[in-house]
């Protein structure tokens, strides 16, 4: 059963990576005469790519004035490479359509340009052409087979499609540069996405002692999700990762309050432990013990205060503790364990699932409506056309990588729900990226129906601060879930707040 592990600085990288693009372009900050001054500078060296970009970067390569002025250097110089290159990838970098007819300008010109290929990589990614990007990037490989990040963003092709090649291709990435970031980058990933518990714990230990987090940021990175790990199988060597991290040196004040947290976490649940025969007092050693948003930790912690309720014949408290979490963060082992303290009380199953849409509708709120233009059909889309259904709703962008990660766990889970009442919206918030759109859908074979964003509608309690950003609306309009990401470990967990919101209606 794959488990719920989102960390800290995992949170943090994906929003980070989620933020389009286009949010970061700025209008021309240099003068009309830097400006020239700069375009007479690629006039005189046309292959310097250092002179391109710093052009551009003031010029600013999105503005129509810039690609004209590339149209026209294009057919000056025609049998140069670089500077279709130079235009393809700049606007790559914005997340630009436009990007595409350029760089395979250069690459006709220059088949062998790795860089070009690696561009058109990410351009055919946010098109939806899997297989393309795949492609590419074996290209990029084979034109520069001594450059890691080629090697890397080549494996990580295969995470989803083919665990066994992607992990091949990751442990041969981790031999041929045993000194790069991108190293202890594949052994984060791969002792993250790989479902293996085994493997898992092996590739967290060959991250922290190959790659040690005191050189390696990745390592630090992963650190978080080692200790995860070892909170459930070994507590003891948890609570050594969270000594070695707080007495690292050079780390942000965050991190240091985090491995803190951690490690008063890990010593009050190791204490509480050996204080089981006393529940009470075990209890005590647990006030304060606090897992913020350590989703592996914050179940292992409420089934252990739960557990100490009951062993202290206080079976109401234990129920209601488990109920709070399962109603939010679903999972099969508190579900259970919820079930058995129930039957203590005289519930059946039956009762214990009511007793979980009850709490959820509690807290539920109707959903702000909205009417939005669908890409597919070019007519006007209604929440309230839903009525009925379960729908999951998601924030996304062409650009976005977390996005494009999530769909096809989204689409692992959805797919068991063919015929059913359950419906999958997802609205594109960067209308400049309208391009990649129906593309990105065709070539995917993704089920959702895309959105067109109307940046002026009011977005109520549907609010975006980001991609992705999702959530679950019930049949009735209600907001149920949200604020939660899905990838490979937690598909279970959507899979049962879709399955607590088909539950039959008491009564």
């Amino acid at each position: 059963m794959k488990k719920h592990i989102l960390t800290l600085s995992m949170i943090v990288m994906l929003a980070a990576a989620g933020q389009p693009a286009s949010a970061q372009r700025k209008a021309p900050t240099a003068s009309p005469e830097e400006i020239a001054q700069l375009r007479a500078d690629v006039e005189k060296q046309p292959e310097d790519l250092k002179a391109h970009e710093a052009y551009m970067k003031a010029a600013v390569a999105t503005n129509p004035e810039v690609q004209a002025q590339y149209d026209k250097w294009i057919k000056k110089y025609p049998t140069s490479a670089t500077i279709p290159f130079a235009i393809g990838k700049r606007l790559t970098s914005h997340e630009d359509p436009r990007a595409e007819k350029y760089l395979l300008k250069a690459l006709k010109l220059d088949p062998k340009m790795a860089a070009a290929w690696s561009a058109l990589s990410n351009d055919v990614e946010r098109r939806g052409d899997f297989e393309k990007t795949a492609e590419y990037l074996r290209k990029a490989t084979e034109a520069e087979p001594g450059n890691a990040d080629y090697a890397f963003y080549y494996a990580m092709r295969f995470d989803d499609t083919d665990p066994a090649k992607y992990e091949a291709l990751c442990l041969d990435l981790i031999k041929r540069f045993p000194e790069s970031q991108r190293a202890a980058q594949a052994l984060y990933w791969l002792s993250f996405r790989l479902e293996d518990p085994a493997k898992k714990l092996r590739y967290a230990q060959m991250m922290s002692n190959e790659f040690p987090p005191e050189k390696y940021s990745w390592s630090r990175y992963g650190m978080d999700l080692y200790w995860d790990i070892l909170l459930k199988s070994d507590p003891a060597k948890a609570l050594q990762v969270t000594e070695r991290m707080t007495a690292m040196k050079d780390t942000e004040e965050y991190e240091k309050t985090e491995w803190a947290r951690r490690h008063d976490l890990t010593a009050r649940m190791i204490k509480a432990r050996q204080l089981a025969a006393r529940p009470d007092d075990a209890l005590q050693a647990l006030q304060g013990a606090n897992p913020r948003r350590d989703a592996g930790a914050a179940e292992e912690l409420v089934l252990l205060k739960a557990s100490l309720e009951a062993a202290a014949g206080r079976n109401q408290p234990a129920y209601d503790s488990l109920l709070k979490f399962q109603e939010r963060t679903p999972s099969d082992k508190v579900h259970e364990t919820l079930v058995t303290y129930g039957s203590k009380l005289g519930k059946t199953s039956a009762a214990v699932n009511a007793d979980i849409r009850a709490a959820q509708l509690a807290r539920a709120e109707a959903a702000t409506p909205f009417t939005l233009d669908a890409y597919l059909t070019k007519k006007p889309v209604s929440l309230a056309d839903y009525k009925g259904k379960v729908v999951l709703l998601t924030y996304w962008f062409p650009g976005c990588g977390p996005c494009r990660g999530e769909f096809p766990h989204f689409e692992n889970v959805l797919k068991k729900y063919k015929g059913k009442d359950v419906v999958y919206l997802a609205i594109n918030i960067v209308r400049e990226q309208d391009a990649y759109v129906l593309p990105f859908v065709k070539n995917s074979g993704y089920t959702f129906t895309p959105l067109a964003e109307d940046p002026k509608r009011n977005k109520g309690n549907l609010k975006s601060p980001g991609a992705p950003t999702n959530y679950l609306i019930d049949q009735d309009g209600r907001i149920i879930y949200s604020n939660f990401m899905i990838h490979g470990n937690n598909e279970r967990m959507l899979e049962l707040m879709i399955d607590s919101m088909l539950a039959p209606k008491a009564g």
